[in-house]
């Protein structure tokens, strides 16, 4: 793709128009949102994503499409793993509802900036160095083998990082939040309350799934544009999908092996684009023959929407089994 510096700006400047929309409607009415609420902010958002895979299929063919909502739907499905995560940290810190919105909102503008410095690097490494690949895919399996192996977070597993317990010592800290506030005062103190804290964990947090999800979708497509706008209609919307899943969250207990398949995927695939970029040859009776296959975007497509359609029904499937039979025991 030919990307001019008019295209980037008018993107960038769209992109963050919707985000000081939503940042303004947080602040001026901080809100648990009802489930019709998020549905339409979902749907708004999913909605925008698809038809500015449409805009790219009009402009600029069906393969930068293809890889557009291929690279959007792998960082969608890895960003719902996140609100796993940020379901814990809410419980932890005893994170009151109505202020939800506010955490998930600044922990979201994190994620765009940390993933953004991510892809501006990825993509330096990438034009200049073909082996990259090979590190990207061979971290990718190994992310997804821990991830099958661990399975979901749960709160007992949660442990605070350096940076949050450095916090709590160095910090004067309230025992108390003060609405959405990060400090307040006390006894003729200036304080920081515990929201700081959590700012803290949702921005660290983000930091280590973005680890994860840049070398996934540069899996996907290495054109930094695509790896971008899928990266940022990913998180649009994950506060009110948030909201809207709810307590769904724990019943998707096959996801984490779902992603594990998907990032594992990738990873092989990664790697098998290094083989094929870097010509390197496999024996065959003496003589030096290509080897390393190409797997089309459709496929990718195919098998990563298969992936998590399938984990998604296995897991509604298990929890219905699981709640008749708490039923049937419940009536004996």
């Amino acid at each position: 793709m030919d990307v001019s510096g008019l295209v980037w700006a008018v993107t960038l400047v769209a992109l963050t128009a919707v985000l000081l929309v939503d940042l303004l409607i947080i602040g001026r009415r901080p809100h648990e949102p009802s489930v019709r609420e998020s549905s339409l902010w979902v749907a708004f958002y999913v909605g925008l994503a698809l038809l500015f895979g449409a805009g790219l299929w009009l402009t600029s063919g069906a393969s930068a499409a293809g890889q557009f909502y291929t690279g959007w739907l792998t960082e969608y499905s890895l960003s719902v793993d996140n609100l796993f995560v940020f379901v814990i940290i809410m419980a932890r810190f005893g994170v009151p509802r109505q202020y939800q919105q506010k955490v998930l909102l600044v922990g979201i503008v994190l994620a765009l900036v940390m993933r953004g410095g991510f892809i501006a690097a990825g993509a330096a490494l990438i034009s200049q160095f073909s082996w990259v690949f090979y590190i990207f895919g061979a971290f990718l399996i190994y992310t997804a083998v821990n991830l099958a192996r661990q399975g979901e977070p749960n709160e007992d597993e949660f442990s605070e990082n350096l940076l949050i317990r450095w916090s709590r010592k160095a910090l004067p800290i309230s025992k108390d939040y003060d609405g959405a506030k990060l400090t307040t005062h006390s006894a003729g103190r200036r304080l920081f309350t515990p929201m700081l804290i959590v700012m803290i964990a949702i921005g660290t947090t983000d930091l280590i799934f973005a680890l994860d999800s840049i070398p996934a979708i540069f899996g996907i497509t290495q054109e930094p544009y695509l790896v971008f706008t899928a990266n940022v209609f990913a998180l649009m919307g994950l506060r009110q999908l948030y909201f809207l899943l709810g307590g769904l969250l724990d019943r998707l207990i096959y996801l984490s092996y779902g992603l594990a398949v998907v990032l594992g995927f990738i990873g092989v695939k990664l790697v098998l684009e290094a083989l094929a970029d870097n010509n390197l040859p496999f024996i065959n009776g003496g003589e030096h023959v290509g080897w390393a296959p190409h797997i089309p975007i459709w496929l990718s497509l195919l098998v990563i929407l298969g992936t998590l359609l399938i984990a998604t029904v296995a897991s509604l499937m298990k929890s219905a089994r699981d709640r008749h039979r708490e039923l049937a025991e419940a009536r004996r």
